[in-house]
């Protein structure tokens, strides 16, 4: 099975960060320190397809699931995705019912959805068979919808019943925004939809995540509200925070 499929159904609290820089040793790194999933960022990163393939084929060598933002609402980019195998993937910045279904649709193939048929790296290149992924393997993947509207909040209660979304994830910054109030993310406002939001979800059983910065205040208010997955941080996050941390260090004793 999916492993990432298997924490879900195993109710495990994942831990996991970002990946946006191409390249693919990044993913490596993340598997090798034990987090329990990677987030490979294609909605607002520069990475080419053939990147993202590195980055999977990266992971895979350490054992972590991998999940792909795609770019927002994009048919093309999601088929090419698809046919690479990932764990699972994101939708990013949706606004309603109508366009998770729509969505979810891409993902899916006939009866089901309207996917096209071309997987390639999903089925090991001809290794496991076309017709056993098309019918069984392929609903394995886990599908996720990020919550970073005020819309997409007053229309979940219709969204819950769209079949084939595992799990939501929070973005709280855009969240913020769409409440007119941008980055106020620790404002009673943005706080009181998340809260909101997260009634609705738990009442109709669904994986809740959420996407967060690295400091400390950031990691202890959302671990507080017991989400089932937190991304935290993210690999530029890493590499700028602690060169400049030895730089402080150089500069305080090296004199």
């Amino acid at each position: 099975m999916n492993i990432l499929r298997n924490k879900l159904e195993n109710a495990e609290k994942i831990c996991g960060t970002l990946v946006c820089l191409t390249d693919p040793c990044l993913c490596e790194i993340v598997g090798n320190v034990g987090y329990d999933c990677v987030w490979i960022d294609t909605e607002h990163t520069y990475m080419s397809y053939k990147d993202v393939l590195c980055h999977l084929n990266a992971a895979r060598s350490t054992g972590i699931p991998s999940v792909i933002r795609l770019p927002q609402n994009d048919l093309t980019a999601t088929k090419k995705i698809l046919e690479m195998g990932p764990d699972g993937i994101i939708f990013p910045m949706v606004r309603n019912a109508c366009e998770a279904k729509k969505l979810i649709d891409m993902t899916l193939y006939p009866p089901y959805g309207n996917r096209g048929f071309g997987p390639m790296r999903a089925i090991r290149y001809g290794a496991d068979s076309a017709k056993e992924y098309v019918e069984n393997k392929s609903l394995e993947l886990c599908r996720f919808m990020q919550i970073e509207h005020i819309d997409f909040i007053d229309s979940l209660e219709e969204v819950v019943k769209i079949p084939y979304i595992d799990g939501f994830i929070f973005g709280p910054n855009d969240l913020s925004g769409s409440l007119g109030d941008m980055l106020n993310v620790f404002d009673s406002p943005t706080l009181q939809q998340i809260k909101r939001a997260t009634e609705i979800l738990r009442r109709h059983g669904k994986y809740i995540g959420v996407a967060c910065g690295c400091d400390e205040q950031s990691i202890r208010l959302w671990s507080s509200f017991d989400f089932d997955m937190i991304f935290s941080g993210g690999d530029w996050n890493f590499i700028y925070n602690a060169s400049k941390e030895t730089l402080d260090k150089l500069k305080q004793y090296y004199k």
